[in-house]
């Protein structure tokens, strides 16, 4: 209901009365030329206005600690007082009397904007490389004045304010002045102190108001609370030089890269603290989750973990894909510094650490980005483009420069004040198709009549762009399951720019054929062997992902047929199939032990189970695989090229065996790898081989030590001369049920 206005009479302290009306309406984009100090030319002096609505009594304090007492102007909490004569200013503090207590201070409306002219064009030109310094909340010094400096982007609002705990959540007290022509207002609050909670009220367009979370928050209440807190920069000391330093020269392409992937409420070690199932509240710490997953990695010898989103997020069991803070570690885990620390300490262990990043989409909650000051501002207003109906989500407006500025310095500031050593890109498919999960009729076609998202694809190469420039050594990685071309190729070929990108194709047909009974293996052989054709491609990362095991598809090891001995063994030759493809490695957590049950994000992995001896054996296996794949170059240094594998047999349908060699980059270390997917021995196999003189099986999933029946090769293994697969020499092998062996020269 819309209140009386109180009639405003003439006095010579107000400023022009249809001025004072729309600030007293909080309606003003500029509080600042009606509060504060002013030279008042008609009256030849210097006038002094303060607006509290809750003051009985405020008072001018000099820097003598004199007083003057000024006059309440206007009823609804207009404070003035003139000090005649006076042409220059002069420094001063307000003293602010309640019923109460007494509140002292700087006037927040007597300072300059603290943001530059050209953060702002550059800002609105979608171009700032650190555009988390300026937008958002930063503690600063003005003149000797501490405070917190307030900015955010809302270019269609009528009124922006400051509201918290400070000023009793009422926009009236701290609103915000607009800068230009550039959409961001700005304040500076001074005595206001790291750890105090915000947020933005927003007046609209409709006059309606809205309670919105900083864009640019750094730091966040733990849900269900929703509001940003204040936080000092800079405060954690980093120790991790030597791995920044290495990675910058460091060629990963041509690295081993054999990444863990972890949901951080779910893992639960048993050496880890036990949590309260039934708190919601109850997590484990960044720190204490450090400790063990690097003691936990460093064992299982695997080189990257990668986590599932850690930004901030209200809803548990969207795993962090609904993000509401693209700027903070969530409040779950513990603070920014002691993700800071959980970052330094795997470096400091030998490990890397990538994590999920969500630019495809956000969230509808009401105090986060969707119609962020009334409008649509960040997404689309069409739904046909601004909308995810499969997610429930908006897409961003990657067309528009301050959107992209937002995302760009999302991705940066990660790699920036975290150290974080890439982003695996979530959804890059639903970014490059406009009519990504679209009907006819659905979706608007680009300027040339195509489905491409011109914009997106501007945004994702500017994108790789930068990264790659200012970080080098860090990966970009495209989560992208089209036949979209040159997605990890350079933009200066013509590619998107990633690093890497994941072979869902070859994800999807891998567990397909694994998943079939041996007896109609023979029909799907292609499955195993079509992954070849495009192999070279792209720069592909082999996952076995968090998606593979939830939703009912079974988990890893219930994915596999026959019966329980028969599901343990394809299930090492699975994962030796993945260690010698080419292509860089990904396993989600619970796969190395043979987790049954499908994960459940508010459920721990079942460690219980390596009591048993055959899902301990299999953990050991993976360690053991693990060691093998980053002491052999031939299974690493040349993944991308076709002169880093060959076929020996490709074709043996009827046996569903597969024979292959992977290549060091000198061609002097051949490893072979042979699978033999049927339960059955296969005595007197014979194979080409591309050099004579001894060999000897350096690896052979049915080893006892692995939960296998130990039909092995034993000793040395002598080739013989005469031609076979087109090769001057053979030998004759045993091959293990369900099982498969990598040989290498004596």
């Amino acid at each position: 209901m819309k209140k009386n206005k109180i009639k405003i009479p003439e006095h010579e302290l107000f400023p022009d009365i249809a001025s004072l009306e729309r600030f007293l309406d909080c309606n003003h984009s500029d509080p600042h030329s009606i509060l504060g100090m002013h030279y008042v030319e008609k009256l030849g002096s210097i006038v002094v206005r303060v607006y509290d609505p809750f003051a009985e009594k405020i008072f001018i304090i000099f820097d003598d600690n004199s007083k003057n007492e000024m006059e309440k102007v206007h009823p609804e909490g207009l404070f003035a007082i003139k000090f005649n004569g006076r042409k220059n200013h002069f420094a001063y503090k307000i003293e602010k009397r309640y019923s109460n207590n007494t509140f002292l201070s700087e006037d927040p409306y007597c300072f300059l904007p603290g943001i530059g002219e050209m953060d702002i064009y550059l800002f609105n030109e979608g171009e700032h490389r650190k555009i988390y310094e300026i937008m958002g909340s930063h503690l600063r010094n003005f003149g000797g004045v501490e405070g917190t400096l307030f900015t955010v982007w809302a270019p269609n609002a009528q009124r922006v304010s400051v509201v918290g705990d400070f000023n009793c959540w009422d926009g009236r007290r701290h609103m915000m002045r607009l800068i230009g022509v550039s959409g961001i207002w700005e304040l500076f609050i001074p005595s206001l102190k790291e750890g105090e909670i915000y947020k933005f009220e927003i007046k609209d367009r409709h006059g309606n108001i809205l309670l919105k979370l900083d864009p640019y928050a750094n730091k966040t209440e733990l849900r269900p609370r929703t509001a940003a807190i204040i936080n000092r920069e800079h405060s954690f000391k980093w120790s991790d030089h030597v791995w920044m330093e290495a990675r910058k020269h460091k060629n990963w392409l041509e690295s081993p890269v054999n990444i863990y992937e972890v949901h951080l409420a779910s893992w639960q070690h048993p050496k880890m603290r036990k949590i309260d199932q039934d708190n919601e509240d109850d997590f484990h710490n960044y720190r204490e989750l450090a400790h063990v997953l690097a003691d936990y990695l460093n064992e299982m010898g695997y080189t990257h973990i990668e986590l599932l989103p850690v930004a901030e997020h209200p809803f548990d069991p969207s795993w962090g894909y609904q993000v509401t803070g693209f700027y903070a570690p969530t409040a779950r885990y513990g603070t920014p510094e002691d993700f800071a620390y959980f970052v330094n300490y795997l470096h400091n262990r030998g490990i890397g650490i990538f994590l999920d990043w969500v630019p495809a989409h956000f969230p509808k909650d009401a105090f986060s980005l969707g119609r962020f000051d009334g409008t649509a501002l960040y997404e689309h207003e069409d739904p046909r483009q601004g909308e995810h109906k499969d997610w429930g989500t908006y897409i961003f407006n990657f067309g528009r420069c301050e959107v992209r500025n937002f995302l760009m310095g999302n991705a940066l500031y990660w790699l920036d004040r975290f150290h974080i050593d890439g982003l695996r890109v979530d959804a890059v498919a639903s970014m490059l198709y406009l009519d990504y999960s679209r009907e006819n009729g659905e979706w608007i076609p680009n300027k040339y009549g195509g489905n491409e998202n011109l914009d997106a694809i501007s945004f994702l190469k500017r994108l790789n762009e930068l990264t790659h420039e200012l970080y080098p050594g860090s990966l970009m990685i495209a989560e992208e399951s089209t036949a979209w071309p040159m997605v990890s190729r350079p933009v200066y070929l013509g590619g998107l720019g990633f690093s890497n990108k994941w072979n869902m194709g070859w994800m999807h047909d891998t567990l397909e054929y694994f998943s079939k009974d041996p007896v109609y293996r023979s029909y799907e052989h292609n499955k195993l062997t079509f992954s070849m054709l495009y192999a070279f491609t792209e720069n592909f990362i082999l996952p076995l992902s968090h998606d593979e095991v939830v939703h009912g598809k079974h988990s890893l090891i219930d994915k596999m047929p026959g019966d329980y001995a028969q599901k343990f063994a394809n299930l090492r030759s699975l994962f030796v199939y993945m260690i010698t493809h080419p292509g860089k490695k990904l396993l989600f957590m619970g796969g190395e032990i043979g987790q049954w049950n499908e994960w459940y994000s508010k459920r721990g992995l079942d460690w219980n189970i390596l009591d048993f001896p055959a899902h301990k054996s299999l953990q050991t296996m993976i360690k053991d695989l693990n060691g093998l794949y980053k002491a052999s170059p031939s299974l690493w240094e040349d993944d991308f090229t076709p002169g880093g594998f060959e076929w020996i047999d490709c074709s043996d349908y009827q046996q569903s065996v597969y024979s292959f060699i992977r290549w060091d980059k000198r061609r002097s270390t051949p490893y072979v790898v042979v699978m033999n997917l049927t339960p059955l021995v296969r005595d007197n196999y014979t194979i080409g081989m591309p050099f004579g003189g001894k060999w000897v099986e350096i690896f052979n999933t049915d080893n006892q030590r692995y939960g296998g029946s130990g039909i092995l090769n034993g000793g040395e293994i002598q080739t013989c001369e005469g031609c076979f697969h087109n090769r001057p020499y053979h030998v004759k092998l045993k091959l293990p049920w369900l099982g498969a062996i990598i040989l290498r020269p004596q």
